[in-house]
């Protein structure tokens, strides 16, 4: 069934490219329902046209990693010490997870969780065409206005342009936009302190847990917050976005990059995929037992308007697991899907199954092959959806 409402007009991005050629777009029609006990979610909003196959597709299981590499730039990217309490990590099901609150957070924060994160920075910049964001922002640039030669033009003014970055991850996001925009001040917050030492002197880190009290001063609100990934961390959304509002500036902009954490299908692949149905259908439900539900990113659009927010856009993106979509840029972006979602379920998988659903161990690892055969499958056409949700605090324009 075709959607009868016209796709969002998407803001005008300096700097950002359109999406590139085959990648399908949808707006938001309405939400996925809340799921009881027996019932399954809806699968999307709309029923979009399927993606082509590419029915001469040749084995190629070579995928590569994400551009993960960055240089060594000067000054120290930590903000006050970091404590044992802190790097004092948890130790499950042979994965690392994060001291600072813990139990709050199921993800782990070892080396396989970083690449996994590094690789997703690179998927997110591809179906971005290389940019880093999709709000109309007006980020000053090198050389930018008339400072009467007061202060280097080159240089970042710490009130000048502010960006928050929550859930900062390994800080490839947080590092990229301070590169790239040396007169911005970048600041990223997390709970594992595993962002490098050595970054650009405008960007800094800190430990702190963004569902805690905000206690940024009048002086210190941002021009821009950015969230990528953040289902299934926060317990209360309504809280959270008004937290994000008070410390945003008039007219600042706020940025939710979401995936779904559910797969779609074009056929029935997703029925046949018995393994995979099985783990999402329990990592939502398990997901709402701990008390962050993960598959909440449909509802991300309405809870900014609900929290006052004002020219809310949303944008989604479909993209293949794996290299079966005829279109060249669908094929790559599937290439580099397939691989994140199989490192993905290995991220996901071990602490919420064995903490909520009481999976052993080897339960765990049995589901999680099954999951990843899936994936890898040729006879599986699966789809996940990617989203940028965009909206304005109220007052001036930036």
């Amino acid at each position: 069934m075709a959607s009868s409402n016209p796709p969002l007009a998407e803001p005008e991005v300096p700097g950002a490219a359109p999406p590139g050629p085959g990648v399908v777009e949808q707006p938001q029609t309405q939400q996925q329902p809340q799921v009881e006990e027996g019932e399954q979610p809806q699968q999307e909003e709309d029923v979009p046209a399927p993606l082509q196959i590419d029915h001469d597709l040749e084995d190629d299981n070579d995928f590569g990693d994400g551009d993960s590499a960055y240089g060594s730039l000067a000054g120290s990217s930590r903000t006050g010490s970091i404590t044992s309490s802190i790097t004092n990590y948890v130790y499950e099901n042979g994965r690392r997870y994060h001291a600072y609150r813990s139990g709050q957070y199921v993800l782990p924060n070892d080396e396989a969780e970083q690449e996994r994160l590094d690789l997703q920075h690179h998927i997110w910049r591809l179906l971005l065409q290389g940019a880093l964001y999709s709000a109309p922002l007006a980020i000053p640039k090198p050389g930018d206005g008339d400072n009467g030669g007061e202060t280097d033009p080159n240089e970042a003014d710490p009130n000048e342009f502010r960006i928050l970055d929550l859930g900062c991850g390994t800080g490839a996001w947080a590092i990229d936009m301070a590169d790239e925009f040396p007169r911005a001040a970048v600041f990223g917050v997390d709970l594992s302190p595993i962002q490098p030492e050595w970054v650009p002197g405008n960007c800094r880190f800190h430990v702190d847990d963004y569902e805690d009290e905000w206690t940024y001063r009048e002086d210190e609100k941002f021009d821009y917050v950015h969230g990528r990934a953040l289902s299934g961390t926060v317990a209360d959304w309504a809280r959270f976005y008004g937290q994000v509002r008070q410390n945003l500036k008039p007219g600042g902009w706020c940025e939710m990059q979401e995936y779904d954490a559910w797969i779609f299908s074009d056929d029935d692949s997703f029925e046949r995929a018995v393994w995979t149905k099985e783990w999402v259908e329990k990592l939502d439900a398990g997901s709402k037992i701990f008390g962050k539900q993960i598959n909440v990113a449909n509802r991300q659009k309405q809870w900014m308007i609900d929290a006052g927010f004002e020219d809310v856009q949303e944008k989604i993106v479909r993209i293949p697991i794996g290299p079966w979509a005829k279109d060249p840029a669908l094929k790559e972006l599937g290439r580099f899907e397939q691989m994140h979602m199989q490192m993905s379920v290995a991220s996901h998988t071990p602490a919420l199954f064995t903490r909520v659903w009481n999976y052993s161990e080897p339960q765990v690892q049995l589901l999680i092959e099954g999951v990843k055969r899936e994936f890898r499958s040729r006879d599986l056409r699966l789809i996940t959806s990617y989203r940028f949700i965009v909206g304005r605090n109220p007052g001036r324009e930036v």
